[in-house]
Protein backbone atom coordinates (compact mmCIF):
# COMPACT_ATOMS: atom_id res chain seq x y z
CA UNK A 1 0.00 0.00 0.00
CA UNK A 2 1.02 3.62 -1.08
CA UNK A 3 1.38 5.52 2.01
CA UNK A 4 0.96 8.62 -0.90
CA UNK A 5 -2.47 7.46 -1.55
CA UNK A 6 -4.01 8.20 1.96
CA UNK A 7 -2.72 10.07 5.03
CA UNK A 8 -2.63 8.67 8.54
CA UNK A 9 -5.34 10.93 9.65
CA UNK A 10 -8.14 9.38 6.80
CA UNK A 11 -11.53 8.58 8.41
CA UNK A 12 -12.09 4.73 7.05
CA UNK A 13 -15.22 2.78 7.11
CA UNK A 14 -14.89 -0.67 7.14
CA UNK A 15 -17.68 -2.32 4.76
CA UNK A 16 -18.60 -5.45 4.27
CA UNK A 17 -18.98 -6.89 0.36
CA UNK A 18 -21.27 -10.11 0.50
CA UNK A 19 -21.12 -11.20 -3.25
CA UNK A 20 -18.47 -10.78 -6.17
CA UNK A 21 -21.37 -9.01 -8.16
CA UNK A 22 -20.95 -5.96 -5.58
CA UNK A 23 -17.40 -5.54 -6.12
CA UNK A 24 -17.92 -5.70 -9.94
CA UNK A 25 -20.42 -2.83 -9.48
CA UNK A 26 -17.68 -0.99 -7.42
CA UNK A 27 -15.11 -1.31 -9.71
CA UNK A 28 -17.23 -0.99 -12.93
CA UNK A 29 -19.62 1.51 -11.80
CA UNK A 30 -18.42 3.48 -9.75
CA UNK A 31 -20.74 3.08 -6.35
CA UNK A 32 -21.47 1.03 -3.19
CA UNK A 33 -24.79 0.40 -1.06
CA UNK A 34 -25.44 0.21 2.01
CA UNK A 35 -29.53 -0.45 3.24
CA UNK A 36 -30.80 2.50 5.56
CA UNK A 37 -31.71 0.43 8.30
CA UNK A 38 -28.34 -0.96 9.19
CA UNK A 39 -26.52 1.91 8.07
CA UNK A 40 -23.27 3.32 10.34
CA UNK A 41 -23.50 6.55 11.56
CA UNK A 42 -21.57 8.52 9.34
CA UNK A 43 -21.62 7.70 5.77
CA UNK A 44 -19.16 10.82 4.90
CA UNK A 45 -15.73 9.10 5.39
CA UNK A 46 -12.51 9.34 3.29
CA UNK A 47 -12.52 5.76 1.80
CA UNK A 48 -14.35 2.38 2.10
CA UNK A 49 -12.18 -0.69 2.60
CA UNK A 50 -13.74 -3.48 1.16
CA UNK A 51 -14.42 -6.72 3.48
CA UNK A 52 -14.99 -9.86 1.69
CA UNK A 53 -16.87 -12.92 3.02
CA UNK A 54 -16.87 -16.28 2.46
CA UNK A 55 -18.89 -15.70 -1.14
CA UNK A 56 -15.25 -15.06 -2.81
CA UNK A 57 -13.60 -18.46 -2.58
CA UNK A 58 -10.17 -18.21 -2.10
CA UNK A 59 -10.24 -14.47 -1.60
CA UNK A 60 -12.64 -14.77 1.23
CA UNK A 61 -12.22 -13.25 5.09
CA UNK A 62 -9.76 -10.47 3.71
CA UNK A 63 -9.98 -6.70 3.05
CA UNK A 64 -7.92 -6.41 -0.27
CA UNK A 65 -9.47 -3.53 -2.20
CA UNK A 66 -10.39 0.03 -0.52
CA UNK A 67 -11.76 3.33 -2.61
CA UNK A 68 -12.11 6.99 -1.74
CA UNK A 69 -15.43 8.25 -1.28
CA UNK A 70 -16.47 11.31 -3.40
CA UNK A 71 -20.08 11.83 -2.09
CA UNK A 72 -23.60 9.79 -1.18
CA UNK A 73 -27.15 9.90 -1.87
CA UNK A 74 -30.37 8.26 -0.62
CA UNK A 75 -32.40 6.38 -2.67
CA UNK A 76 -33.77 2.97 -3.07
CA UNK A 77 -33.03 -0.46 -4.21
CA UNK A 78 -35.06 -0.36 -7.32
CA UNK A 79 -33.40 2.66 -8.31
CA UNK A 80 -29.95 1.29 -7.75
CA UNK A 81 -30.76 -2.36 -9.65
CA UNK A 82 -33.70 -2.14 -11.52
CA UNK A 83 -33.19 -5.68 -13.23
CA UNK A 84 -34.92 -6.89 -10.26
CA UNK A 85 -38.20 -5.05 -9.55
CA UNK A 86 -39.83 -8.04 -7.60
CA UNK A 87 -36.67 -8.48 -5.06
CA UNK A 88 -38.50 -8.25 -1.56
CA UNK A 89 -36.38 -4.76 -0.72
CA UNK A 90 -37.00 -3.18 -3.98
CA UNK A 91 -38.38 0.29 -2.11
CA UNK A 92 -36.53 -0.34 1.09
CA UNK A 93 -34.02 2.67 1.42
CA UNK A 94 -30.59 2.55 0.72
CA UNK A 95 -27.39 4.95 0.51
CA UNK A 96 -25.43 5.12 -2.69
CA UNK A 97 -21.71 6.32 -2.19
CA UNK A 98 -20.27 7.33 -4.76
CA UNK A 99 -16.86 6.24 -4.90
CA UNK A 100 -13.21 6.04 -7.15
CA UNK A 101 -11.53 3.83 -9.08
CA UNK A 102 -10.74 0.55 -6.76
CA UNK A 103 -6.92 0.20 -5.11
CA UNK A 104 -5.49 -3.42 -4.06
CA UNK A 105 -3.39 -3.45 -1.29
CA UNK A 106 0.07 -5.24 -2.18
CA UNK A 107 -1.16 -7.22 0.84
CA UNK A 108 -4.21 -8.07 2.29
CA UNK A 109 -5.89 -7.47 5.84
CA UNK A 110 -6.65 -11.10 6.76
CA UNK A 111 -9.63 -12.01 9.42
CA UNK A 112 -7.84 -13.92 11.35
CA UNK A 113 -9.80 -15.64 13.81
CA UNK A 114 -12.91 -13.30 13.42
CA UNK A 115 -14.71 -13.94 10.57
CA UNK A 116 -18.34 -11.58 12.03
CA UNK A 117 -17.40 -8.64 10.04
CA UNK A 118 -19.78 -5.64 10.37
CA UNK A 119 -19.64 -1.50 9.61
CA UNK A 120 -17.13 -0.35 11.74
CA UNK A 121 -14.41 2.50 11.39
CA UNK A 122 -10.75 2.62 11.89
CA UNK A 123 -7.84 5.09 10.35
CA UNK A 124 -5.58 5.60 7.59
CA UNK A 125 -2.44 4.99 10.50
CA UNK A 126 -3.90 1.51 11.08
CA UNK A 127 -4.74 0.58 7.73
CA UNK A 128 -0.84 1.23 6.65
CA UNK A 129 0.31 -0.39 9.60
CA UNK A 130 -2.24 -3.48 9.47
CA UNK A 131 -1.76 -7.16 8.66
CA UNK A 132 -4.92 -8.44 10.19
CA UNK A 133 -8.38 -7.38 11.11
CA UNK A 134 -7.14 -7.06 14.57
CA UNK A 135 -5.05 -4.42 13.99
CA UNK A 136 -7.70 -2.18 12.73
CA UNK A 137 -9.32 -1.81 16.00
CA UNK A 138 -8.64 1.66 17.14
CA UNK A 139 -7.38 1.52 20.90
CA UNK A 140 -9.52 3.00 23.79
CA UNK A 141 -7.86 6.13 24.37
CA UNK A 142 -7.92 6.89 20.72
CA UNK A 143 -12.02 6.28 20.41
CA UNK A 144 -12.97 9.56 21.69
CA UNK A 145 -10.66 11.35 18.65
CA UNK A 146 -12.45 9.58 16.00
CA UNK A 147 -15.35 9.70 16.87
CA UNK A 148 -15.59 13.62 17.36
CA UNK A 149 -13.71 13.66 13.76
CA UNK A 150 -16.87 11.63 12.45
CA UNK A 151 -19.29 13.56 14.33
CA UNK A 152 -17.40 16.83 13.11
CA UNK A 153 -17.10 15.62 9.07
CA UNK A 154 -21.03 14.04 9.52
CA UNK A 155 -22.02 18.04 10.53
CA UNK A 156 -20.25 19.76 7.92
CA UNK A 157 -21.33 17.21 4.77
CA UNK A 158 -24.00 15.26 5.79
CA UNK A 159 -27.49 15.29 4.64
CA UNK A 160 -29.06 12.29 5.79
CA UNK A 161 -28.62 11.00 9.21
CA UNK A 162 -31.00 8.39 11.16
CA UNK A 163 -30.80 10.09 14.36
CA UNK A 164 -28.61 12.86 16.17
CA UNK A 165 -24.85 11.85 16.76
CA UNK A 166 -24.26 11.53 20.58
CA UNK A 167 -21.53 14.30 21.93
CA UNK A 168 -18.09 14.36 22.44
CA UNK A 169 -17.78 12.59 25.63
CA UNK A 170 -19.37 8.95 25.52
CA UNK A 171 -19.53 6.20 27.57
CA UNK A 172 -16.39 3.67 26.50
CA UNK A 173 -19.25 1.01 25.61
CA UNK A 174 -21.72 2.62 23.81
CA UNK A 175 -18.91 4.58 22.17
CA UNK A 176 -17.43 1.27 21.00
CA UNK A 177 -21.28 0.33 19.78
CA UNK A 178 -21.06 3.63 17.67
CA UNK A 179 -17.88 2.67 15.72
CA UNK A 180 -18.81 -0.47 14.91
CA UNK A 181 -16.34 -2.37 17.25
CA UNK A 182 -17.83 -3.82 19.91
CA UNK A 183 -18.27 -7.15 19.09
CA UNK A 184 -14.97 -6.98 17.72
CA UNK A 185 -13.43 -5.75 20.99
CA UNK A 186 -15.21 -8.98 22.30
CA UNK A 187 -13.68 -11.40 20.18
CA UNK A 188 -10.26 -10.31 20.63
CA UNK A 189 -10.19 -9.60 24.43
CA UNK A 190 -7.92 -12.49 24.92
CA UNK A 191 -6.30 -12.32 21.55
CA UNK A 192 -2.74 -11.27 21.25
CA UNK A 193 -1.55 -10.29 17.72
CA UNK A 194 1.86 -11.82 16.79
CA UNK A 195 5.33 -9.87 16.48
CA UNK A 196 4.89 -8.08 13.24
CA UNK A 197 8.40 -7.82 10.58
CA UNK A 198 7.16 -4.74 8.69
CA UNK A 199 10.37 -4.23 6.74
CA UNK A 200 12.67 -5.83 5.44
CA UNK A 201 16.01 -5.77 4.24
CA UNK A 202 17.31 -5.06 0.48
Amino acid sequence: MDSAVLSPTSLILVAVINNPRDLEIARLLGWYRIPLRSAPKVIAVDYLAFYQTAAFGTEKWRIQYLASVNGHELTTRLELIQDEPEHPHAQHEYYKVQIGPLIRLENPILADQWRRITFFYTTGDHLLKAHSMHDLIVESEERQFLWQALRERANQTQRYTAEELPEFTIDPAVLAGLLGIQELDNAYSSYKSPPIQRFTKA
